[in-house]
């Protein structure tokens, strides 16, 4: 990975620099080995700043009683886990989530962020209610948590497949963590979008783009990465945005 410097991570850029699979993963090993972040901080860190973009595209005085109503679809895998926080947080910011987590993993750190949202109250679902109970019951907006980078379908076990096929039906808005679930429709290295991978209204993007990114086509791109240090932007030359005050996400 080249050392060289890139453009003031601060400015705005007019192109915007998408990170591959390889390189997204040797940024997190920086950020864990080098800069010594511990793995629970940075689901943390990254499950508050996608509750955060949640409410600047919703904010809460502008929605109904129904579209406070979120359901968050969670994977077995570190997307997963930064789906829980973010349900945590969205209920701290006075939104009223609900939880689908059919595969279950036996990961301390899922197991404990389970436990905190558990006791706050937090709904968790037995099953997942069909397309059509999701759109005339109660949920205004759906959070997708499910897979991340180099997570395929079939690796995560057939509830998770089958969550899939119904949120691909759904009208109401939904919210992909990092990159929208469901490859090949969405290939973290290609940027592939076939007609078979999920098309958010809205993506969040931990610690910069993925490759994917560049061919996203929904209303509202954010960026949760203003924790990532300057040496690290500059080594992977990322050019984000500017932050505004004290932000903790930044719309691209």
């Amino acid at each position: 990975m080249s050392g060289a410097a890139g453009p003031d991570p601060e400015e705005a850029p007019e192109e915007q620099r998408f990170l591959s699979a390889a390189e997204a993963a040797a940024l997190e090993r920086e950020l864990l080995e080098d800069y010594r972040f511990g793995r629970q901080q940075l689901v943390e860190l990254c499950g508050h700043a996608s509750a955060v973009a949640v409410t600047k595209v919703f904010p809460l005085p502008a929605l109904s009683r129904k579209q406070r109503m979120v359901l968050v679809v969670c994977g077995p895998e570190q997307n997963g886990a930064v789906g829980l926080v973010c349900a945590r947080h969205l209920r701290v910011f006075e939104y009223e989530p609900t939880i689908f987590y059919p595969t279950r993993s036996l990961d301390p750190l899922h197991r404990d962020l389970t436990t905190q949202c558990e006791k706050m109250d937090i709904p968790f679902l037995s099953y997942l209610p069909t397309e059509v109970q999701l759109i005339n019951n109660a949920y205004g907006l759906v959070v997708d948590a499910v897979l991340g980078p180099g997570v395929e379908p079939g690796e995560v076990g057939g509830p998770c497949t089958r969550a899939l096929a119904t949120l691909k039906l759904l009208s109401i808005p939904l919210v992909s963590l990092d990159i929208p679930s469901g490859m090949p429709g969405w290939d973290a290295e290609t940027g592939g979008d076939a007609e078979d991978g999920l098309r958010p209204d809205v993506l969040v993007s931990l610690a910069a783009p993925k490759r994917c990114a560049g061919r996203f086509s929904g209303r509202h791109h954010f960026v949760a990465g203003r924790f990532v240090p300057d040496d690290v932007r500059r080594k992977f030359a990322l050019r984000l945005p500017g932050y505004t005050g004290t932000d903790c996400v930044a719309a691209l």
